[in-house]
């Protein structure tokens, strides 16, 4: 589908009214100290937002990449406290494996690049067996979909809370749970997943995902400094009237709009290219990842002590942008992994590899 699409405007106001309407200071605040959000997530899940990415002959709303960017973008730039991005992306998974998408709050594992879980037949259903770091929001959700391998082959399974245990609660930066798991139970569902979808595949949509959260939250901090910095006065007039601040502001304007382009493209990359995007999806968390770093530095100089209490809101949008530029790979990871791939290919290849791309 085309970036302009009508389900892409849909979602997007959908998606930013409910989320303007029920996320704020007080919502946020109130998360992190372990309270529950059902009731949010009964208004997402009744719009039918974690299940933008699963076909509608699954149940799902039968978007692409382009639409479920406009919505975890929204999740991001209004700081959502719930798994939302993680359950669009379970949902993708366990739709290219021709299983439903269950309701209820669900996330994915594993999230790291070198882990791995084991899936083996056993009574006429599927065992899973092993343990998964930093798996986001693990304590809160009823359900995983867990990419593992059985026989060798690329599968995914629906495992049940019943058939882990939280080993360590740990949060991100952000205060958002990021717990280490342990699997030794039977599944609720599994199936093979097509070869195209391996790990690296697996990581590369989930950088994806983080970068569009990125891009979000970076809209939110350029809007709040802006208005900070028009209201705010010394010397009489306010600080969005001097010269440095300007400049500090137009920076920061310049890093939000590339991040958001990056995003852009890459979602759409991932429609056109499908399992061929990984070009693109490096290049969009590189970029948001770098932009997440210098914006939270301005924003801050910006809004001097003030921006450091807790008091203030600011926190809740740059502790994420610390929290989400090194999950799914920083900055550096990606680089390193495109440079890679591109010295692989010789030196003759890159131009016309770049080209190939537009």
């Amino acid at each position: 589908m085309s970036g302009d699409s009508e389900l892409r405007t849909i979602l997007g106001d959908q998606v930013n009214r409910l989320l303007a309407d029920r996320v704020g200071k007080n919502e946020l605040e109130s998360a992190e100290t372990g309270a529950s959000q059902q009731a949010l997530w009964q208004a997402i899940e009744e719009n039918g937002l974690p299940s933008v990415l699963v076909p509608e002959d699954q149940g799902g709303v039968g978007g692409g990449w382009d639409e479920a960017e406009v919505v975890i973008r929204a999740a991001g730039k209004y700081q959502a406290p719930v798994p939302l991005v993680e359950n669009i992306l379970a949902g993708w998974l366990l739709s290219h494996a021709g299983l439903e998408m269950p309701l209820g709050m669900t996330s994915l594992a594993p999230v790291r690049a070198n882990e791995a879980l084991s899936l083996v037949r056993s009574g006429g259903g599927y065992r899973i067996t092993g343990e998964a770091t930093r798996v986001p929001w693990g304590r809160s959700v009823g359900q995983l979909a867990v990419f593992c391998r059985c026989d060798g082959d690329p599968f995914v399974a629906l495992v049940p809370k019943a058939a882990w245990r939280v080993m360590l609660e740990d949060r991100n930066i952000a205060a958002e749970p990021r717990d280490t798991l342990h699997f030794d139970g039977m599944v609720s569902a599994a199936g093979a997943l097509p070869a195209a979808i391996d790990p690296d595949h697996l990581y590369a949509f989930g950088a994806l995902a983080r970068a569009s959260q990125i891009a979000g939250a970076l809209e939110s901090v350029l809007e709040n400094t802006v208005q900070y910095a028009n209201d705010r006065t010394q010397f009489g007039k306010p600080i969005g009237k001097f010269q440095a601040v300007q400049q500090e502001l137009a920076r920061m304007a310049g890093e939000v709009a590339a991040a958001g382009a990056a995003v852009e493209a890459a979602s759409r990359a991932a429609d056109r290219r499908q399992n061929d995007a990984l070009f693109e999806l490096a290049v969009a968390k590189i970029r948001a990842s770098e932009a997440a770093s210098i914006v939270a530095g301005i924003t801050h100089q910006t809004h001097g002590a003030m921006g450091f209490t807790y008091e203030h809101t600011l926190h809740f949008a740059t502790r994420r942008l610390w929290s989400w530029r090194a999950e799914f790979g920083s900055e550096t990871y990606w680089a390193e992994a495109l440079g890679r791939s591109l010295a692989a290919k010789g030196a003759l290849a890159l131009w016309p590899g770049l080209v190939d791309r537009v």
